[in-house]
């Protein structure tokens, strides 16, 4: 078992931060972890042996093997601080890992759907924001997506002690059942895919400190160096190697992102890309002390769906490599405020027409859908909603993301009469790109006051968005808006999709 270092001190801020939502994120190990079983039994034993799992599907012989052959894979990270088996964590382990008090909380802060066809040659992971603002599963009604755990649990928890359950324990491991199956409900509705999903895996705080130190850290690549006090972050920019606390701190940032949670995502699948690239080597898989020491994390700290046969998984899998296993994130329509609660907006038909592109098998994963401009990912666009309308800042925020733009916050203006887009005048470049993107007649002003890298985009009245693939134009410019029977502009993916194949750099 890997020893824990002696615990430091740590700031009050730092608990507030993991009380107040910004938990980390460990559902990144879990593709590596299953990446290994297929190695782990020639130098441990039956990888099947001595593992925690829940019952969370009706028909568990029918989950055991899919009837389509290929294999769907719930990825989550739980906020929990006790271990596989219900074990509260250590308060000098807590402490280390900035992770707060254990308060019990339990959001789901964490959500990937993978995707293995049935000739597991690749992989598609699709990340699922946790303040998607979604219809719940069990008459819960419409709340943040990490929440349909919790509600379930919680209305388990005093339904059983109502009907006089007294063993506590007892009481917890089924409310965790019942929240573990409507958070699967949940996402299957929301994706429009009921019954898809076939297999369940869930990871906590500890095992992210104790895998990432099994292997010797992960490879990453900043835009820039970090600190950041509530995460515990201070990493330099660059290519670097990371592991335990900082790796931890990495994926767990939220604060000072200029995308927040979107941007948090982007930094877990860069690390669990570098993580599943490391655990494919040569450097793990011919070392049997690595092994022995993953998969006894593994064991410690990760609960599987029960029917699960990890040898037999293992087979189908053999011929993965890093580069065949791909990330991407649902698309998304920008933030707003709803019962005084922070969420972002998401399109449930555009969700299931994503999901479904990305999940429709061949041999090779589905190409994007929209093209990047190059360069566009080293611009970010503050984006000021002065059009007046319901739709045009949504539209336009999800078609300037499709071409690669990191998009800021989205701002409201009063209403205004004309569009206009402000520049650094040192920085001719990213207006070119914006022009681009948005039409070159746009009305463009050079304004000091812009960082240098960043783009204004005022939208005005004369705005109008074009579902054709450019995020819009002024009306006075040759660009017709689109015929009244036109569907509204689909929002597209963020970014290009990152690969366990490369070392992409992120903010």
């Amino acid at each position: 078992m890997t020893e824990w270092p002696a615990p430091t001190r740590r700031t009050s801020a730092a608990a507030i931060f993991a009380r107040r939502g910004g938990k980390v994120v460990v559902s990144l190990l879990s593709v590596a972890i299953l990446a290994l079983t297929w190695y782990g039994w020639h130098y441990i034993g039956d990888p099947n042996t001595g593992l925690t799992t829940t019952n969370v599907f009706a028909d568990t012989e029918a989950h055991a093997k899919p009837l389509d052959g290929a294999i769907d894979i719930l990825l989550v990270g739980q906020d929990s601080r006790t271990d596989a088996q219900g074990n509260p964590l250590p308060r000098e382990v807590l402490d280390m890992l900035h992770a707060g008090v254990s308060d019990g909380e339990l959001n789901t802060d964490t959500m990937i759907l993978v995707h293995i066809p049935q000739n597991g040659k690749h992989a598609i992971a699709i990340s699922f924001p946790r303040d998607s603002w979604v219809e719940l599963t069990g008459g819960f009604g419409k709340h943040k997506l990490n929440s349909a755990f919790v509600y379930a649990y919680t209305d388990t928890y005093r339904t059983l002690q109502r009907q006089g359950m007294t063993d506590l324990k007892q009481a917890d491991a089924q409310a965790k059942v019942a929240g573990r199956k409507n958070l699967i409900a949940t996402l299957e509705k929301f994706i429009g895919k009921p019954g898809m999903i076939d297999r369940y895996a869930e990871v906590n705080l500890a095992s992210f400190y104790e895998i990432t130190k099994s292997i010797g850290g992960v490879e990453v690549c900043l835009n820039g160096p970090v600190k950041e006090v509530k995460s515990g972050v201070d990493l330099p920019g660059g290519r670097q190697t990371i592991e335990g606390v900082q790796a931890l701190a990495f994926v767990r940032q939220r604060y000072g992102l200029p995308n927040y949670d979107l941007d948090r995502i982007a930094r877990q699948q860069a690390f669990l890309s570098g993580l599943a690239r490391k655990v494919l080597s040569t450097d793990v898989l011919t070392s049997p002390g690595k092994i022995a020491d993953l998969v006894s994390a593994v064991k410690k700290s990760v609960v599987l769906s029960q029917g699960w046969d990890l040898q037999e998984f293992a087979e189908q899998m053999r011929g993965l490599t890093g580069g065949n296993i791909e990330f991407h994130t649902i698309p998304t329509l920008g933030n707003a405020v709803i019962g005084g609660a922070d969420v972002l907006r998401v399109d449930p038909a555009t969700v299931q027409a994503e999901v479904t592109r990305l999940t429709s098998d061949g041999d090779t994963p589905a190409a994007p859908a929209a093209t990047q401009l190059p360069g566009a990912n080293a611009v970010t666009i503050e984006l000021f909603d002065g059009s007046g309308s319901p739709t045009v800042a949504a539209q336009t925020h999800a078609a300037l993301q499709s071409k690669g733009f990191t998009l800021a916050a989205d701002q409201k203006l009063s209403t205004r009469s004309s569009t206009v887009v402000r520049y650094n005048p040192a920085d001719t470049a990213a207006l070119e790109l914006v022009k681009q993107a948005l039409g070159t007649a746009v009305q463009a002003e050079p304004d000091r006051d812009v960082t240098a890298g960043h783009v204004r985009v005022l939208l005005g009245k004369d705005f109008r968005s074009s579902a054709a693939g450019a995020a819009g134009a002024p009306a006075t410019t040759a660009a017709k808006p689109p015929a009244a029977s036109s569907p509204p502009a689909p929002s597209t993916p963020a970014a290009p999709p990152i690969t366990a194949g490369d070392v992409p750099c992120v903010n």
